[in-house]
């Protein structure tokens, strides 16, 4: 169902050569593009956005995602979390969500995640809402938060989705169908 799509992790020379614990909007936009190929002007505005209001983040995401909803709604997914000092680990993320929504769409993600202290911090649960409307595809960004770390999910996705919800994800080892 969801394939993973898997890139090589940012170099430390693409930084101009400095060894430092975040990614620069610039290396973000490369490797996004990169991952999401057509829709890199698009990309560009929401990492700039994200930058803007979080500042760098320490790792990032890319994977590929499914999610349906019928008022009720679940979502999952599966991808590789890229630090700069601990190395590439692989993640799953299911989540439940309600609220007023309805479709379903693929998608595949790149989650940009601030200040992550460890890597085994990422695998929690991280609420927060989210709202869409696109048909057959398009570019969506919402912000996910527990305790000090932030998660900020950028889906490019093809589908038919309309609504707003309420929920969390929750990432994992280990894949899962338990949304919970």
């Amino acid at each position: 169902l969801v394939a993973l799509f898997a890139l090589a992790p940012l170099s430390a020379q693409a930084a101009g050569g400095s060894l430092s614990d975040t990614y620069s909007a610039d290396e973000l936009v490369h490797t996004g593009s990169q991952f999401f190929g057509s829709v890199a002007q698009g990309l560009a505005t929401l990492v700039e956005k994200a930058v803007s209001e979080y500042g760098l983040p320490n790792g990032y995401v890319l994977g590929d995602e499914g999610s349906g909803a019928l008022v009720v709604g679940a979502r999952y997914g599966q991808g590789t979390l890229y630090t700069r000092n601990r190395g590439e680990f692989g993640v799953y993320w299911q989540g439940p969500s309600i609220g007023f929504d309805f479709g379903g769409d693929g998608a595949k993600v790149m989650m940009l995640v601030y200040n992550l202290p460890d890597v085994r911090d990422i695998y929690r649960r991280y609420p927060g809402v989210a709202g869409s409307a696109f048909v057959v595809g398009g570019l969506g960004m919402t912000v996910l938060k527990d305790h000090n770390v932030v998660v900020v999910p950028i889906p490019s996705g093809v589908g038919a989705r309309i609504g707003i919800n309420a929920g969390y994800l929750h990432f994992t080892r280990e894949a899962t169908w338990n949304p919970f």
